[in-house]
């Protein structure tokens, strides 16, 4: 039977501080470049306060452009504001915890590092998808964990989960893992401090994708 996984898609994650006023022209100037699952506002450093404005804040933007708006952790504070679901990592409770607040709808992705078990843990726990890397060095923060490529077409082989590519992602080291089946690649700085701005950083990733997903 011949290969009919969809197109490798981008999943956008905020810088960890921003300006609220500066940001938000720059998150609508990337969402409208082109194709984006879904965007996850992770402020480590903020308050609850300052987390739920900014979501409050970037919610419109993200249903005008019909891309998810995924929280960062705080499945309280997703449901509050309203947003589609949460991501969590591995200190920061349970599958079946965060969809019982959030309900069935909702989005729910674990970070899984480099490990096929903590994978299959999530996987069995309702994940809705999992999340490996750090696959390069990368600034956003800090890492203990590194992932290779092939660790994407192992889960993309066995599983139907989707699995989410993460860590210092750009167009330039993008395409082994695109190649090697990640369903999503999840961009932190290869889009917000692309030297031509947001919507080219897009623009590029997604031209990447439609040439080379499998399928």
């Amino acid at each position: 039977m011949p290969n009919i996984d969809p197109p490798c898609r981008l999943y956008l994650i905020s810088p960890p501080k921003i300006i609220l006023d500066d940001f938000a022209p720059r998150l609508e100037a990337a969402l409208g470049a082109g194709d984006v699952a879904a965007f996850q506002l992770r402020l480590k450093p903020a308050d609850d306060e300052e987390i739920y404005n900014a979501a409050e804040a970037l919610l419109p933007i993200c249903n005008k452009f019909h891309v998810l708006l995924i929280l960062n952790d705080r499945t309280d504070l997703a449901r509050d504001v309203g947003a589609d679901g949460v991501h969590l990592g591995q200190s920061d409770g349970s599958v079946p915890e965060a969809r019982a607040k959030l309900g069935l709808d909702a989005m729910i992705g674990v970070t899984c590092h480099n490990s096929r078990h903590l994978a299959f843990l999530a996987g069995d726990a309702g994940a809705d998808y999992v999340a490996f890397g750090a696959f390069f060095p990368t600034k956003t923060k800090a890492t203990k964990f590194t992932a290779e490529p092939e660790l994407l077409s192992w889960w993309s082989d066995i599983s139907e989960i989707p699995a989410v590519a993460i860590g210092g992602i750009i167009p330039e080291n993008c395409l082994a893992l695109i190649t090697a089946g990640a369903h999503f690649l999840a961009v932190s700085s290869g889009v917000w401090d692309h030297p031509g701005g947001p919507g080219e950083a897009v623009k590029a990733f997604n031209k990447l994708m439609a040439r080379h997903s499998p399928g």
